[in-house]
């Protein structure tokens, strides 16, 4: 997973309240086997003016000049700015797939549903709970300044805009300790490989029948 330490980037109003997984990423497109290709797809019934699936080939597909993320000064948004309840709906993982995807590391909102919240994490992606009245002031700020960046610190749980304002936020220490230094659940585990091998080749000796069928296969 990659690790978040700083992040300087562009910012892409959302202003919506209860976005949820089936917006962020239609059931359709989980048919697919793969983890990565979903960027293109993201809002996709939003972005787009006709129908999508998966595998298809995007680059020529007509746009919804209407919505936010097709506007050429959000081009290259790193940094999605939306409003409460983001991620509501289903539990599918492939929401912040497709955010990650399509080049966002952060996620600032005055709430988010909880299995989306904890799968950001797990995949690199950094929500940021802040209070509705600092999203209305960032929502102004970015309406009306064209390129608006944010400064994203996570150690130092800080976010600064272009005029210097220094906002913090919380976030859990262990949460914080994962994605600063790029560990998924998988990347846990494997900090512990020496103690798993040493208890695998105790057990072989203390219960060799166990690993019968195992080293005969």
């Amino acid at each position: 997973m990659q690790a978040f330490t700083q992040h300087q980037g562009l910012v892409a109003p959302l202003d919506r309240a209860n976005v949820d997984t089936d917006a962020i990423i239609p059931k359709q497109f989980l048919k697919s086997i793969h983890r990565s290709g979903f960027g293109p797809n993201l809002f996709d019934e939003w972005r787009y003016l006709d129908h999508g699936e998966p595998e298809q080939d995007c680059s020529g597909r007509p746009l919804n000049p209407a919505f936010v993320l097709n506007q050429p000064r959000y081009q290259g948004a790193s940094i999605l700015l939306t409003r409460n309840n983001f991620g509501c709906g289903s539990s599918r993982e492939h929401a912040v797939w497709a955010l990650a995807d399509a080049g966002f590391r952060c996620v600032i909102a005055p709430g988010f549903a909880d299995i989306f919240f904890n799968n950001c994490f797990k995949n690199g992606v950094l929500p940021i709970v802040l209070d509705a009245g600092s999203v209305d002031r960032l929502f102004h700020k970015v309406e009306v300044t064209p390129g608006y960046r944010l400064l994203l610190d996570l150690p130092a749980q800080t976010i600064t805009t272009p005029a210097g304002e220094s906002i913090t936020f919380g976030v859990d220490a262990f949460r914080k300790h994962c994605l600063v230094n790029g560990l998924d659940e998988i990347g846990l585990s494997l900090q512990y490989s020496g103690e798993i091998r040493a208890y695998e080749a105790r057990r072989r000796q203390e219960a060799p029948w166990l690993f019968v069928d195992l080293e005969s296969a």
